[in-house]
């Protein structure tokens, strides 16, 4: 099962808009297209409002609401949270829970202000963790996911992270791409499927190597994806 968690606000008890889950289907059909013969199913999380909220982390109760919904459903299936923006945070975050194995990071939002409580790691200990972040995002740092990524690594070292060079937040120069990163990574790390070479080579890197891994252009295409 992957949950796919769309992006959200920092403040904001309003509804989420409609066009934020649209966004996320195209990825959500893309994994659940290359993990069919496993069974593998991709659902799109609807959050009660679109902001994090300070304290409340509101898109991260949603998604560990959803996680436990998943398993109310489906019994006891291993969980992937992919989430984007402020959905990202919202899958580190809520990382921690019991059911689930893996957790996939896109374009993350993350805490600028250096006074700020750093966001917490040592829960995501045991589950595959992968970082993919633009190196143009001009909302979301990059280097914010990098340390991250950094602080992630020194307790669990099945982490890594890659860099799409040249590509904005919504990842869309490189979606092809980045779909066959995300598809090749859900599957090894739910299903046991041998890594790419690439993905394999970021999680055995030790820092920085492995959490500055470039997204080769028209990755996928020898795997048969993208």
């Amino acid at each position: 099962m992957v949950l796919l968690l769309p992006d959200g606000e920092p403040h904001s008890h309003r509804r989420p808009s409609s066009l934020s889950y649209a966004r996320r289907l195209p990825l959500a059909r893309a994994l659940a297209r290359a993990g069919r013969t496993d069974g593998l199913a991709a659902h799109v999380v609807h959050y009660r409002c679109r902001g994090w909220n300070e304290d409340d982390a509101h898109l991260a109760a949603d998604a560990e609401w959803a996680v436990d919904e998943a398993v109310r459903r489906y019994g006891d299936v291993p969980v992937c949270l992919a989430g984007y923006g402020m959905g990202a945070r919202a899958a580190l975050r809520a990382g921690g829970h019991p059911a689930v194995g893996a957790v996939l990071a896109l374009a993350p939002w993350l805490p600028a202000d250096p006074s700020a409580e750093p966001e917490p790691v040592k829960h995501l200990v045991g589950r595959p963790v992968l970082l993919i972040h633009g190196t143009n995002d001009a909302r979301c740092d990059p280097e914010l996911s990098f340390h991250l990524a950094e602080r992630a690594k020194k307790s669990n070292r099945d982490t890594c992270r890659f860099e799409v060079h040249s590509d904005g937040h919504a990842l869309r120069q490189h979606r092809a791409e980045v779909a066959a990163l995300a598809s090749d990574f859900v599957r090894g790390a739910l299903f046991g499927h041998t890594f790419a070479r690439p993905v394999a080579d970021a999680l055995a890197a030790p820092p920085p190597l492995g959490l500055r891994m470039p997204l080769a252009a028209r990755f996928g295409e020898s795997l048969g994806a993208g």
